[in-house]
């Protein structure tokens, strides 16, 4: 057994093995304009993959507990030092000089536990790559657009390809990026329920788009489809201003999920 450093409770060790079924464990990479998010909690154990040995660990907060695993030096380990700590960042270099940046919450059941960073083409930037697929869902308010380019499915796991375009000149700080589950219609004599769905993973940047810029973000979601008259939203708010935006998405856009398998093999040609 080992222990986390500052007090933590003892974990034991996990064997590694080489897993290639993507709903088994996700692939990730460094993304040169945003960062990795990471859920943890107190009770169990998140566990970071690196291609390259370990250099340097930088924590945002003391909240955040993290070791390298004796023995494996690519490979870190990740625990909450609290209960729904302030959310924080880390970031991690690699023996090849690689910087990779993480934002880190908490939640009280982390997905995923394990996750294997990839110096190769990864997944994520793949599907950011692709054309749009998916037509008719989008919000514009105030110059600022969101869409939803495309819908990916693996496995157990649906990927939601979003576009945002700022078309005025005036930067948008995002404040929040959050999927959920509403009623259709809401009856005025009956509160609205709203279920939200938590990402597995985060891919591009989620902190600001600049004036006249276009971007991409993926966001990866346990596989789900939507009772009888309700639907899925994407919404995202501006920080401290007034363009917020929210998408929409039906039983029947859903359906239309594309196999990731076939796009990522088309890329590797």
């Amino acid at each position: 057994m080992k222990r986390f450093r500052e007090g933590s409770i003892s974990i034991p060790f996990f064997l590694f093995l080489s897993i290639c079924m993507l709903g088994d464990r996700l692939l990730a990479q460094k993304d040169s304009t945003g960062a990795v998010h990471l859920l943890i909690s107190c009770n169990k154990t998140t566990s970071l993959v690196f291609p390259q040995l370990i250099q340097c660990i930088d924590r945002g907060s003391l909240d955040l507990l993290v070791q390298k695993v004796s023995g494996v030096e690519n490979v870190l380990q990740l625990k909450a030092a609290k209960e729904n700590f302030t959310e924080t960042n880390m970031t991690v270099i690699t023996a090849d000089g690689k910087l990779y940046s993480f934002i880190v919450r908490y939640a009280a059941e982390p997905s995923p536990l394990h996750l294997q960073m990839d110096s190769a083409v990864s997944i994520f930037e793949t599907i950011a790559q692709q054309k749009r697929t998916m037509h008719g869902v989008r919000d514009v308010c105030y110059e600022m657009i969101l869409r939803l380019k495309g819908l990916f499915i693996e496995k157990d796991i649906l990927y939601y390809q979003l576009e945002l375009e700022n078309l005025s000149n005036i930067s948008y700080d995002i404040d929040l990026l959050r999927f959920f589950i509403k009623d259709k219609k809401q009856s005025r004599r009956t509160a609205s329920q709203e279920l939200d769905q938590v990402p597995l993973y985060v891919y591009g940047n989620t902190t600001t788009v600049g004036g006249q810029s276009l971007q991409t973000i993926v966001v990866a979601l346990p596989k789900f489809t939507i009772p009888d008259k309700k639907h899925l939203y994407v919404q995202v708010m501006e920080k401290n201003g007034g363009r917020n935006l929210r998408l929409k998405i039906s039983n029947r856009k859903m359906v239309k999920a594309k196999l990731l398998k076939g796009i990522y093999k088309k890329d590797q040609r």
